[in-house]
């Protein structure tokens, strides 16, 4: 228990130093639609293995540096002495400070998901929030790369209207990634994406939201007042143009006469 306490309380004093907000308020959708979906422990324990590997590798760095310098001679060795000393304390002292943010990032992840939207927050040093309405979402895609089927977790990554499929060159990632959220390490992405479009669905029965971010469907009005999809329009634009087509191809046909 004195362990729990005193972990409880770096915990607090992180936050504080790092003015972490408090939890993120639901997105617009009616109250009782409200599911809250965390990471699933894979993702912790693949944070961890992360963590460890860049502490290894730098933990090499430094004691190879120390080996080294023990056994060369040169001017102003003890410089470098005093510098390889002082980097070797910064490295074990921010070990227990690196491995509670690795905790805190797994801990101070939301996914919060109602009947007419989604909010995602996450991060330590910058905190990103995101709210994407499901009259705007064009794609959601499940990923999982061999350590995640490992761990038994995946991402789920929702695209809304604007984000494009493949980022082109010059583009600026930070405007693209207004347009995605990425539900990271959960072990329910199938559940997750299911509900959302389902909801997406339920939407687009209804009524609400914003049909033409939902359908890509243009409606236009056809000269004797009839409405037609842009589907009938470019049919008959398409049919026009084969029309056009094989009338030029018998005006310059051999034997023809005009």
């Amino acid at each position: 228990m004195p362990d729990l306490d005193r972990r409880s309380r770096a915990t607090a004093f992180v936050e504080r130093m790092l003015r972490i907000p408090p939890p993120p308020g639901p997105p617009a959708g009616a109250h009782e639609s409200i599911r809250i979906f965390r990471g699933a422990p894979g993702l912790y324990r693949y944070q961890l293995l992360v963590w460890l590997g860049k502490q290894i590798g730098a933990g090499i760095g430094l004691f190879g540096g120390v080996a080294v310098l023990s056994i060369v001679n040169f001017p102003y060795k003890v410089v470098l002495d005093v510098i390889e000393a002082i980097g070797l304390g910064i490295y074990l002292v921010a070990l227990p400070f690196t491995f509670l943010m690795v905790h805190l990032d797994y801990q101070l992840r939301w996914y919060i998901v109602t009947d007419r939207s989604l909010r995602i927050r996450e991060g330590l040093l910058k905190v990103a929030e995101r709210t994407m309405s499901f009259a705007n979402i064009q794609n959601i895609a499940v990923q999982q790369g061999p350590l995640q089927r490992f761990l038994g977790i995946s991402d789920l990554e929702v695209h809304s209207a604007g984000g494009g499929g493949s980022r082109k060159p010059g583009h600026d990632k930070k405007q693209e990634d207004l347009h995605v959220g990425k539900f990271r390490g959960v072990d329910n992405a199938e559940e997750i994406r299911d509900a959302i479009l389902a909801r997406v669905r339920q939407l687009k029965d209804s009524g609400l939201g914003d049909p033409d971010a939902m359908h890509h469907e243009v409606h236009v009005a056809a000269p004797e007042g009839r409405i037609v999809s842009s589907a009938e329009a470019v049919a008959a634009a398409q049919e026009l143009l084969r029309e056009v087509r094989l009338l030029r191809a018998r005006r310059t046909a051999p034997g023809h006469i005009a």
